[in-house]
């Protein structure tokens, strides 16, 4: 554990430029919950782990694929494969767009180590908890498999394992993505509702 942690690496994210960020400093148990996670199971392997989600997660791209797989295997319900890919591309939207409002900066404090690079300075909320808890919503309710539970924790841990969000980030960036895939999955519900039977044309 602690060759890894005092292991030099890329990983320590871009100087913050003064107006690109706003400084909201952490509360301090955000900080001590994030040096006890990898004191505890930052080891080697987790953090290898940690490092594949992060990859399959950014830019909410390993969903999106899955998605399109979906589509693409399930033609009698292509459509909701479709709407539930484009659900997730929202909310993974959303994210971005509450990310450059709040401009809260990512964890850089020294008793943090960050252990994977990231595409953006900013930190509130996780894209990868959004994007992830939308998808587990809407693909668990089409493979009627419960997905949140198996998904959600292990992505929203392996963030602070990184030492890349703090806990209120990844906490946020679920309750986003399950606000954003339930409201469209009632959207999709009324649509097919209100959509004229074949019979009845």
């Amino acid at each position: 554990m602690a060759e890894l942690l005092d292991r030099p690496g890329p990983t320590r994210p871009p100087a913050v430029i003064p107006g690109d960020t706003v400084d909201v400093p952490p509360a301090a148990f955000e900080v001590r919950l994030l040096e006890a996670v990898q004191d505890k199971i930052a080891s080697p392997p987790v953090v290898r782990v940690a490092r594949g989600m992060s990859l399959f997660g950014e830019h909410a791209a390993g969903w999106l694929l899955f998605g399109a797989a979906g589509a693409i295997l399930d033609r009698r319900r292509r459509r909701d494969w479709v709407t539930a890919t484009a659900a997730v591309a929202l909310a993974h939207g959303a994210s971005v767009g509450v990310k450059r409002v709040v401009r809260r900066p990512r964890p850089q404090h020294p008793r943090v180590r960050v252990l994977v690079d990231t595409p953006s300075r900013l930190s509130f909320p996780s894209a990868h908890a959004t994007s992830t808890t939308a998808a587990a919503v809407v693909f668990g309710a089409l493979l009627r498999k419960p997905l949140v539970a198996a998904l959600v924790p292990p992505m929203a841990l392996s963030r602070m394992v990184l030492g890349v969000h703090y806990p209120t980030d990844v906490v946020a960036g679920s309750v986003l993505g399950a606000a954003v895939a339930v409201g469209a999955r009632r959207l999709a519900n009324r649509s097919t509702a209100q959509r004229p039977r074949k019979g009845n044309r």
